[in-house]
């Protein structure tokens, strides 16, 4: 059990969305089209479970030179959103059942804090009809430090003076973003490092009061 929250707030990948075949395939794809090398998802899960790899165009780049090839970032960026839009992102699926949103938000306001840019969050929410659930959306350019730096949960702590917030997140960044802003956290997953961690998003209500 949790103490109830007024805010909950949700990251997105790995949380709200199975990025699997999305980011994640479009991370391999990417390390492919520029080292000619296959890297699987096992090894995208030991780099972001090292912390500091919650951007993905990040990410690829530092894959790519550790097989020996150097990318500049902003070729990097072009070709994975170049692949992004263009195939996977369509490839991604809703993980929330029917009728979880509406009901979390009948008891708490709920806001996204993602290491997406705002918009490709809002593209994500809008094709999967969620946007009336969500009273804000903090995207990494909506912030100064990425995650694990705590600001989209202090510009959340900030926009509701007194009210007990809580976070669901699926990485080490996540927790660490939570530890700093001392907001409660909750792990999705095996890889979040949290003490209390669920198997998906469907099991809150359980901690719940």
């Amino acid at each position: 059990m949790v103490t109830r929250p007024d805010v909950i707030v949700f990251d997105m990948d790995g949380v709200l969305v199975d990025v699997r075949a999305s980011y994640r395939d479009c991370i391999i794809a990417s390390v492919k089209h520029f080292t000619g090398r296959t890297v699987s998802h096992d090894d995208i899960q030991q780099y972001k479970n090292r912390g500091g790899f919650n951007n993905d165009w990040l990410l690829t780049q530092v894959m790519c030179e550790d097989r020996g090839v150097e990318v500049d970032y902003a070729v990097v960026v072009e070709k994975f959103n170049t692949m992004l839009f263009g195939t996977y992102m369509q490839r991604e699926k809703w993980l929330p059942a029917e009728g979880l949103l509406e009901r979390l938000a009948a008891r708490a306001a709920l806001y996204v804090f993602t290491g997406r840019l705002h918009e490709e969050a809002q593209i994500t929410l809008r094709r999967f009809e969620a946007t009336r659930y969500f009273t804000g959306v903090i995207g990494d350019d909506n912030v100064t430090r990425s995650k694990p730096a705590p600001d989209g949960l202090i510009d959340i702590q900030d926009r509701h003076p007194g009210a007990q917030l809580l976070y669901l997140g699926d990485t080490v960044d996540d927790a660490g973003s939570s530890a700093a802003a001392g907001v409660p956290f909750v792990g999705i997953g095996p890889h979040s490092g949290a003490a209390i961690a669920i198997a998906d998003i469907n099991e809150l209500e359980a901690l719940l009061p």
